[in-house]
Parts: structure tokens; C-alpha cells; sequence
């Protein structure tokens, strides 16, 4: 192992914390394409976005020019019970992988969510209770937004209604109850509760569920009930917005030892991870022609990024949403039921789907055995216990390490571990015993779903 003067851990101080949130559309030469009116096909209005999300996160949605946003005290006070995070030097991995690379990951699981979810979810937490409402209502897929939104909104007396995609229903009883101990009501979806609901289950009968499905059941909950919005955990701009909290710090961590990331890697399921962990770098490959290269890794079982069509859809399985312009596969798309269930959506982020299309990212997907050999490996030489999401990172980074083996370059990986998976022992349980499935849609699946696409 090399001699060197970088520890193992980069911690900041609480002083270097971010102060304001980072606006990567700001400085993006493309704009992201404007959300539309379902029924008008004209861009949604602040006004009609008000009756689904809070005032202030509609603001922070529809601005594209505001570089920075500062960060509530409220917010930041909260933020420093877990942040700063810290961005780990991989020294075992680099080591057993005998890689010329050097590898670093942002570790976003010290937190009682176990995940980076809580960024936003305490975010949106506090300007619902500033707007006085009642309560929330979103979606989860493996549960881990909703177990951050549960855990904010007990933190500021709020009520949290979560609708959770059925198979991690089932697969992640654990986490479940965590949301039920931070006091949120938990409903397995599709259900029974809601019209779409209904009708979701009328035309699938015995469906594993999306995120698609829960996100359709959690708008219809808020809109029908008085004194509730809706919140969402990725996809949307403000999420994105929250989670530049995630590359603000890793690249002052950086700076701090003047390294330079050559490779930024993150999982990509709605973006939310992904667009919080390059924004800041993305920000200087625009503006500065920084020569970074920046992966997204999807699962092979939801691959909207590498096999999706970009085109305005509906971002929810019961066409109740905005239509917003993404890589997709289309909104009657249902993934196989695979254990990475926070990166079960049919879409991707309006602003990745476009810095995508614009060339300034690369995008690749990985079956689920492959990511689970890799959770696995890092598992055993790093000794975290990584998020079946999160391994996707991993997988990137271990195969990026070994082409460096064979180059014999130098290269910096920066990648971003994005929760522990202690409540996903089901899913390494399947992998353990041979059991687990490479389910990958074939062409026909695919293009079946993207035949639905509205006509815009």
C-alpha cells in the first residue's frame, strides 16, 4: 500500500458545510425541457404545480437561472446531525483489485435512513410544515425515501402518508417497520385505496408494482385530501437541487488535497443520487471544459438511459402527472421485480436525461447477479454492507479499476455509496443460494411500452 498523506477518511468541518444549494441547470447551454400540462400540452404553470407540491419547492422546480439557493438554518441545523459525510479512500479495494487506480467513494449511509434520501426529504419536510400543511404524501420503491420522509416529518410533527411499491413491500418488511416507527402509514400499491389504484390492478392483475404505479396512488391521496401535498424522492429538479449537497462536499473534500477526479460514477434509477453527486463537477466541464467523465450505471432490468427513447411521458404509471421530457421506457413499462427497487422507474431526470442526450455523460447497465458479485467483493474488502442500488456504483468503479489494471493508468475514481443494504438481506439471501434471476426486457417489451408514449 502506498505511502501518502491521505487518510483514510476526508472529513470536513461543520463550517465548510455547504451553505446554499447548487443549481446545475443555471449554468447548463440546454435547458432541460419544461414539464407540460397533461390535457393542454403547454408547460405547467407555477399556479397549477401548487396544487400537487409546495409553494417554495414549485419555485425551486421551475427555476432554471438561480445558480445558488441558500439553505435554510433550519435545514443545515438538521443536516448536522449526519453531514458532513465522509469521502473514503477505497486503500483495501485498490489493494486487492491491484489497481493503479485510486478510488474514493462518498459514503451517504451514516444516517439512521441509511441512505443520501434524507437530503431532500427533510428539505421538502420543512417547507410543507412552513407552509402549514397537514401532512405528505409520497412513494418508495426499496424504502429507503420513505423511510428518510418519515423520519423528517416525525422530526417537524408532520403526517406521512407512503405508498410502497409492492415487491420491496414484501421483500423489505424491515424497512417498513423503521417507517412505521417514525409514524408513517405504509400501503403496499398498487391498492385498493385509490381509483388508480384500482384500475392499475384491473388491467394487472397480481402485479409486483413500480414506482410508476405508487408515484400515480400518492398524487391522487394528496390532491383528494385536504392540507396534504405531495413530495418526490428523485426525478425532479428540486430533488436534484437538495442533493448537490452530495458533489458541493465531495469536491471541497477534494480540493482540500488538490486531487483531481479523472471518473465520477453514480447509480441511476431517477437521478436523484447521481445528479447530487456530479453537479458541481458537471457545472465546470460546461463552463471550464473540465475533461471529466461522468457514468451513470442502471440495472439491465430497467435500462432507461441505454435502451430508453427520449421524449416527453408521463412520469407516473396512471397518467395523473406532468408529462416532463426524459429517457424512457415508456410509463406502462413494469420492471421485473428485481432487488434494487429504488431504481425501478421507467424514466430518468429531465436534467441527466438532457446533459445525456447532450454527450456530457456516459451511460451503461449491469444484470443483477453482476452488481450482487460486486456488493458482495466490496462487502468484504471494505467492510460496509453496500445498498443493493448503490452497487451498481461499485460494479462501474471495480470494472473502471481493472481497465487501469491492464493500462497501467493512474486514474481517480470518484463514486458515490448511496446507502447500506442491512434491510436487503432478502436480496443477498437470494444471491447466496443461487436463486437469483437476470430478468433483461427484450426489444418487443420495450417497444410495446414506448408504443404508448404520448403524442406531443
Amino acid at each position: 500500500m502506498e505511502n501518502t498523506k491521505i487518510p483514510y477518511k476526508i472529513y470536513l468541518e461543520e463550517s465548510e458545510m455547504p451553505k446554499s444549494w447548487y443549481n446545475l441547470r443555471a449554468d447548463m447551454k440546454n435547458k432541460p425541457a419544461p414539464l407540460l400540462n397533461p390535457a393542454t400540452h403547454q408547460p405547467m404553470t407555477a399556479q397549477e404545480l401548487s396544487a400537487v407540491f409546495c409553494e417554495e419547492l414549485v419555485k425551486q422546480e421551475l427555476d432554471n437561472d438561480t445558480a445558488y439557493f441558500e439553505i435554510p438554518q433550519e435545514i443545515r441545523d438538521f443536516y448536522k446531525m449526519y453531514r458532513p459525510s465522509p469521502l473514503v479512500r477505497a486503500y483495501c479495494l485498490e489493494e486487492k483489485l491491484d489497481t493503479p487506480a485510486k478510488i474514493y467513494y462518498k459514503f451517504e449511509g451514516n444516517n439512521t435512513s441509511g441512505s443520501h434520501k434524507l437530503n431532500s426529504a427533510i428539505a421538502q419536510a420543512y417547507y410543507a410544515k412552513k407552509q402549514g400543511l397537514k401532512g405528505v404524501t409520497t412513494e418508495t420503491g426499496a424504502g429507503q425515501w420513505g423511510t428518510a420522509l418519515s423520519m423528517a416529518c416525525s422530526y417537524l410533527d408532520l403526517d406521512c402518508k407512503v405508498y410502497m411499491v409492492k415487491v420491496s413491500y414484501e421483500q423489505k418488511p424491515f424497512r417498513r417497520e423503521v417507517m412505521r416507527t417514525y409514524g408513517a402509514s405504509v400501503t403496499p400499491s398498487p391498492s385498493m385505496e385509490t381509483e388508480v389504484g384500482k384500475k392499475i390492478l384491473a388491467a394487472h392483475p397480481g402485479t409486483t408494482g413500480s414506482l410508476g404505479c405508487a408515484i400515480s396512488e400518492a398524487v391522487e391521496k394528496a390532491v383528494s385530501s385536504e392540507g396534504y401535498r405531495y413530495v418526490l424522492g428523485s426525478v425532479l429538479n428540486q430533488v436534484l437541487l437538495h442533493q448537490s449537497v452530495i458533489g458541493l462536499e465531495t469536491k471541497t473534500a477534494l480540493d482540500k488535497y488538490g486531487i483531481k477526479p479523472d471518473i465520477i460514477i453514480g447509480c441511476a434509477g431517477g437521478g436523484s443520487n447521481l445528479g447530487g453527486l456530479i453537479a458541481p463537477f458537471m457545472g465546470e466541464k460546461i463552463k471550464n471544459g473540465a475533461d471529466y467523465r461522468i457514468i451513470a450505471v442502471e440495472p439491465a432490468s430497467c435500462p432507461s438511459l441505454t435502451r430508453g427513447t427520449y421524449a416527453y411521458d408521463f412520469c407516473d404509471t396512471g397518467m395523473v402527472c406532468p408529462l416532463a421530457k426524459m429517457y424512457t421506457l415508456g410509463s406502462s413499462f413494469i420492471p421485473s421485480p428485481n432487488h434494487a427497487g429504488g431504481l425501478r422507474y421507467h424514466g430518468m431526470s429531465s436534467v441527466l436525461s438532457q446533459l445525456y442526450d447532450d454527450g456530457l455523460m456516459e451511460a451503461r447497465s449491469y444484470s443483477q447477479t453482476q452488481v450482487f458479485e460486486a456488493a458482495e467483493y466490496f462487502a468484504r474488502v471494505e467492510g460496509i454492507l453496500p445498498a443493493p442500488e448503490s452497487s451498481h456504483a461499485i460494479r462501474g468503479a471495480i470494472d473502471e479499476a481493472l481497465k487501469c489494471k491492464e493500462t497501467g493508468e493512474e486514474k481517480t475514481i470518484v463514486f458515490g455509496l448511496t446507502g447500506t443494504g442491512y434491510f436487503d438481506m432478502v436480496a443477498y439471501e437470494s444471491f447466496h443460494d443461487g436463486k437469483m434471476t437476470d430478468y433483461i426486457p427484450t426489444d418487443d417489451d420495450i417497444k410495446a411500452s414506448i408504443a404508448n408514449l404520448p403524442k406531443i
